[in-house]
């Protein structure tokens, strides 16, 4: 199912990090984009970061932004700066070092201005914030990561 507003899905297979392959090689699954409740799209997003599928991750917490109403301008900051999140680790997976520092840096930007709202899903917004920027100034000095782990994005003992 495509959301309203949206082209519709190359029929191209993909790789894990949404690049497209080549006729007749298969992909991995595509996730559906529909938009889901938020614990459900923090947990299935935290589980495709695990698995080293940002891309996939970005189009789960994508589909709450967008669905989201303008008005609630909290809540878009919220799913917003999660997406670019997960787009940044997508660049910097992909080897975009310039695309993943600048994303990341303005996912940062825009967590911060999450607001009460991330409190309310449990999401730790300014701990995330910070991540970002670390990731993001690691990757823009060519440091060692030495922490490859994906980003929590629930509170400490919160699943996903």
């Amino acid at each position: 199912m495509v959301p309203p507003g949206r082209p519709p899905r190359p029929t191209r297979a993909r790789d894990a990090l949404g690049r497209p392959l080549p006729p007749g090689v298969a992909g991995v699954a595509p996730v559906d984009e529909r938009p889901r409740p938020p614990a459900e799209a923090l947990e299935l997003a935290g589980r495709l970061l695990a698995a080293g599928r940002p891309f996939q991750a970005h189009e789960v917490l994508e589909a709450v932004w967008k669905a989201t109403p303008a008005r609630d301008r909290e809540e878009r900051a919220l799913w917003r700066g999660l997406a670019q999140l997960a787009v940044g680790l997508t660049h910097q997976a992909r080897g975009n070092r310039a695309g993943a520092v600048a994303v990341l840096r303005r996912s940062a930007a825009t967590l911060a201005g999450a607001g009460d709202v991330a409190e309310r899903h449990e999401v730790d917004a300014a701990g995330l914030a910070a991540w970002a920027r670390r990731r993001a100034e690691a990757v823009a000095g060519s440091m060692e990561l030495s922490d490859t782990a994906p980003p929590p994005l629930g509170r400490p003992g919160r699943a996903g």
